[in-house]
């Protein structure tokens, strides 16, 4: 039992790559939503397609969560091949339980250490005796029953996913999961052994199951985006294969470039010619589409980039988690290139963040650069349905019919009519070079100082709202932080005794130092918590912003999250 809510239950389902563990916990956490639970799960895999580690770590508990706790409640194990390599992942406690085949191999030296009851179920063997059994079946049967959770309900659950597969798997699907609902070793333990509390069923309306790349991908065709191109990458393919049959639906269309500087100057092209677009990348990707970056800039042609981290530089670590990529998303293109940088915080802000990414596009005429990571991009969450309003923000401004069209026209805002391709009378040249306002070429220092003063004016005097950053709290004490951190930073707050002023930056660039002074004003200590070794973001913190408080860095790279006990720790220290 977590020691934080008494119905709140964390469980890791393990095995090698293609067991079928992914699967499982997707599964669990479909099926604690129809039981009346929240929860999230994350994935953690090796860059293997097969024969690597593969964990689903879930947690549910009956509100709303939306980070991973400190510690796993329950431990199931299809095999323990490779589980070395993930361990560190699933920090355990001595009342820690463990579910295991007999068959699985050597037990990982943390569970003998800590004398962990482990409950030994032959989930192999039982999958074999069902005509198209799997032991990942098994074990969901396993934990359902651990859980309290409804048989016939799974049932539902099963033929709902395996349903195109047929009715051999169906059928095998079920009778494993079974087999596992009621295996006597499960069942005797459970009944000898307090579980956790079952959930209310009504204490919620609505629940959305999604991931954070499916959230972005919903926002952005709430904002209107019709057309995207993208290369695939780990872990922003998600992102690009859920978007891709429901912009077709829309009639819109998404195209798999031959690479990144071709994906980019896709949806350049696209935009170019009226269409609103998107592509999604991750850190390598993003360091090549620097130039074309810049020619959007230039031209002002509005897209938005998708830019899902993970731990780096190079190839890094491709499947894991790291905030690693603002630097480059700030400052990465060459030239006085002024755009936006925005920062999803958890999978239902992915939804807002999302659409208003590109609504500002369209409307600033501008690039912008949204950045989640793989912790969130890649995890799902069972969550209240997102309700939220975005402010009012003009479409793109087109422009009609014009014998004297000056596409980079000096207006009061910055912002420029636009005109499609086609318009009559209407033509102009979109490159990178510098302009005059008519789109004419020039090397002239007036026509060069003016331009730049119209990129960098429309952004920073347009008027962002309170969209600018989360901030929750009034205590004299707060924390700083940005993207997926921002939940477990939540969390923490809320466990200590003293009230904690949160604040989670949602727009980075441009920066907003007068709105973050009304937000610490009063503040005599702050803390900055980020996931990065170089400490990315505070040094963005003293580049743009003046802190008049005791400040302090939590600080540290991935692959392991920051968590709430974490900072909790760190606060008393502090203390």
């Amino acid at each position: 039992m977590s020691k934080t809510d008494l119905c709140d239950m964390s469980i890791a389902v393990t095995g090698s790559g293609g067991a079928g563990s992914i699967t499982a916990g997707e599964l669990l956490l479909s099926l604690a939503g129809k039981n009346g639970c929240f929860g999230i799960m994350r994935r953690s895999f090796g860059p293997q397609i097969r024969g690597g580690e593969a964990a689903a770590l879930i947690r549910l508990g009956p509100r709303p969560i939306e980070c991973m706790n400190d510690s796993f409640d329950l431990w199931l194990a299809l095999d323990w091949q490779n589980a070395d390599r993930f361990a560190d992942e699933i920090p355990l406690r001595p009342d820690s339980l463990i579910i295991a085949d007999p068959d699985a191999g050597e037990t990982p030296a943390v569970v003998r250490e800590l004398g962990l009851e482990v409950i030994e179920v032959p989930m192999k063997a039982l999958a074999k005796d069902i005509p198209m059994g799997r032991p990942n079946m098994v074990a969901l049967g396993l934990l359902a029953h651990w859980l309290d959770f409804c048989a016939d309900e799974a049932g539902r659950l099963i033929e709902h996913t395996f349903g195109r597969k047929g009715e051999d798997i169906v059928g095998g699907s079920r009778a494993a999961f079974r087999a596992g609902f009621t295996e006597p070793n499960i069942v005797e333990a459970r009944a000898s052994r307090k579980g956790p509390e079952r959930c209310d069923p009504g204490m919620a309306g609505e629940r959305w199951d999604l991931s954070g790349n499916e959230g972005c991908g919903l926002g952005a065709l709430r904002g209107g985006v019709r057309f995207a191109a993208a290369y695939p990458i780990t872990p922003a393919s998600d992102l690009l294969e859920w978007l891709s049959p429901r912009l077709d639906r829309l009639g819109g269309g998404l195209l798999q470039a031959e690479d990144e500087l071709a994906s980019i100057n896709m949806i350049i092209g696209a935009s170019f010619g009226g269409v609103p677009s998107l592509t999604a990348t991750s850190g390598p990707g993003l360091a090549l589409m620097a130039e074309s970056l810049g020619l959007a800039v230039a031209a002002e042609v509005p897209i938005v980039v998708v830019n899902v981290q993970r731990g780096g530089p190079s190839t890094g670590i491709p499947t894991k988690s790291e905030q690693v990529d603002l630097d480059i998303a700030l400052h990465g293109l060459h030239g006085d290139a002024p755009h936006l940088v925005l920062a999803a915080l958890d999978h239902a802000d992915c939804v807002l963040t999302a659409e208003w990414a590109v609504r500002l596009a369209e409307a600033l005429q501008a690039v912008a650069i949204l950045l989640t990571d793989q912790n969130l991009a890649q995890s799902r969450a069972l969550i209240p349905a997102p309700d939220y309003r975005l402010p009012d923000i003009p479409p793109r401004r087109q422009a009609g019919p014009d014998e004297d069209y000056q596409r980079y026209a000096l207006t009061a805002d910055g912002v420029s009519p636009m005109a499609i391709p086609g318009t009559p009378c209407s033509t102009y040249v979109a490159d990178g070079l510098e302009h005059t306002e008519t789109g004419k070429p020039s090397t002239a220092a007036a026509d060069h100082a003016a331009q730049l003063d119209k990129r960098a004016g429309k952004l920073e005097n347009f008027d962002y709202g309170d969209l600018w950053a989360d901030v929750r709290g009034s205590g004299r004490t707060a924390i700083l932080t940005w993207g997926s951190t921002a939940p477990a930073v939540r969390e923490a707050a809320s466990r200590l005794e003293e009230d904690v002023r949160v604040v989670a930056l949602r727009l980075l660039m441009p920066a907003s130092p007068e709105r973050l002074s009304a937000a610490l004003e009063g503040v005599e200590r702050v803390l900055v918590v980020e996931q990065s070794h170089g400490r990315q973001f505070y040094r963005y913190l003293r580049a743009y912003y003046d802190i008049d408080a005791d400040v302090r860095v939590l600080a540290r790279p991935g692959p392991l999250l920051v968590t709430p006990g974490e900072i909790v720790r760190h606060f008393e220290e502090w203390s």
